[in-house]
């Protein structure tokens, strides 16, 4: 008879649980969103603008990780609204650079205003330090740093 070798693993599995609070997020998120004529894609690249500035079509497409038509139909979305400007490069005319308006950086920060209160509810069972704790972790996870539980806590 075969003996079962067991690896040393984690009591708790986190996939499904971070997956269930990232969809109540979303679904709440989306709620929030919708009236604005917003989807959360605009949301993303409306903040890449805010905290990079001007970009060009193709740098902003890189970053967002989407292809040329759809970053054209995301930028024509936007522009409509007029939360965004696009306009030819000084330096390459064949080349657009775009830039977040007053009026997309006010809708942002309305949006953002809004988007704390979603998570608010969310993640209301934690206490501040929970939440910073969880965004060091959550960090952590994306980014690929390996720092051990008991450095981060310490910290």
């Amino acid at each position: 008879m075969a003996q079962l070798h067991v690896v040393n693993q984690p009591e708790h599995r986190s996939g499904a649980l971070l997956d269930h609070l990232a969809r109540r997020m979303r679904l709440r998120a989306e709620a929030v969103l919708a009236p604005l004529g917003l989807r959360p894609r605009h949301l993303v690249a409306l903040t890449v603008l805010r905290d990079r500035g001007g970009s060009s079509q193709q740098a902003l497409a890189a970053t967002l990780e989407m292809d040329g038509t759809n970053i054209v139909g995301l930028l024509n979305e936007l522009e409509a609204e007029r939360l965004i400007e696009r306009r030819r490069s000084p330096e390459d005319r064949r080349r657009h650079v775009v830039e977040l308006t007053d009026a997309g950086a006010q809708q942002l920060a309305q949006v953002e205003c809004a988007l704390a209160a979603v998570e608010n509810e969310v993640l209301g069972a934690l206490d501040g330090g929970q939440r910073e704790m969880l965004y060091s972790l959550l960090q952590q996870a994306a980014t690929g740093t390996a720092v051990s539980c008991t450095a981060a806590i310490k910290e």
